[in-house]
């Protein structure tokens, strides 16, 4: 069984819509298939419809923004919740508050940005759907468009990787430690997104952060992920395993114009998702 527990749709960064993704999925070869829109459940009933149409199994999940403190700086980390209650009051009030927070970094990183490439915060709305949740990759879109940058990779590689003078971080969102416990409470199993990876790699997460983070109750690691170098996957497999924590494999599918990732690229052992199963509130879809 190939299982890929990370995918997003136009809810929220992706460039194909939910009945695209799961259509592509199932032609390549992926059996159980994760929609993790970030702070947002929109896609979850949609989705469970077409993966029982196309006889394929729908993992509910949320890639949840969260903030942790760095030597000098707060900066981003991403949480997959996977199985939560979408009806649970303060976690939905949590991902209303990043939304609305999301929106304003936009301005603020368009407004760094526009002086230099003459791109406006309507060339920036004109990238999204209506109701998408805002990401840094609508700037990045929108300076595609305007034939600045080849693709969105060449715009996150030369002006809105993490730290660089455009780029802003999301310091309302929830602390990682707060959004594991909240997580937990609403019967959801957290999982760290492409930890050590390209996005938060530069800060170098310590080994004690890791260790509280695991006391907060997380689950395990996004392990097999494009963006974990070799050296972060082998000393995280010593944790998962020192642990007992469950590790996962992913594409981080935004769609072929959206990301190089493609789907199942990376796959999740079936015995991690049944760890992950037996932990979480909701269940897996299965046709």
């Amino acid at each position: 069984m190939r299982i890929d527990l990370h995918a997003h749709s136009t809810h929220s960064d992706g460039r194909e819509d939910v009945r695209t993704i799961f259509s592509a999925a199932k032609a390549a070869g992926v059996d159980v298939l994760a929609l993790t829109d970030h702070d947002s459940t929109a896609g979850w009933a949609e989705a469970a419809d077409v993966a029982r149409e196309l006889g394929m199994g729908f993992v509910p999940g949320i890639e949840v923004t969260t903030m942790a403190q760095g030597k000098n700086k707060p900066f981003s980390v991403h949480m997959l919740a996977y199985l939560p209650d979408q009806n649970n009051v303060a976690l939905q009030e949590v991902l209303r508050n990043t939304v609305v927070a999301r929106e304003q970094r936009l301005r603020d990183i368009t407004e760094l940005v526009s002086p230099v490439w003459q791109i406006t915060w309507d060339d920036v709305l004109a990238q999204l759907r209506e109701g998408a949740t805002m990401g840094r990759p609508a700037v990045a879109d929108a300076l595609v468009a305007a034939g600045h940058f080849v693709d969105r990779g060449e715009v996150f590689a030369k002006v809105l990787f993490d730290g660089s003078q455009y780029y802003v971080s999301n310091e309302s969102a929830p602390d990682v430690l707060e959004a594991i416990d909240l997580i937990r409470s609403a019967g959801g199993v957290p999982i760290i997104a492409h930890p050590l990876g390209r996005s938060d790699g530069n800060h170098a997460l310590p080994e004690a952060h890791f260790r509280a983070m695991i006391e907060a109750g997380l689950a395990g690691f996004e392990v097999y992920h494009r963006d974990v170098p070799e050296f972060a996957r082998e000393w995280l497999l010593g944790l998962a395993k020192e642990f007992d924590l469950i590790v996962t494999g992913s594409s981080d599918y935004h769609g072929l114009t959206g990301k190089e990732n493609r789907l199942g690229e990376n796959v999740t052992a079936q015995e991690m998702l049944e760890r992950i199963s037996s932990q979480g509130f909701s269940d897996v879809i299965y046709p």
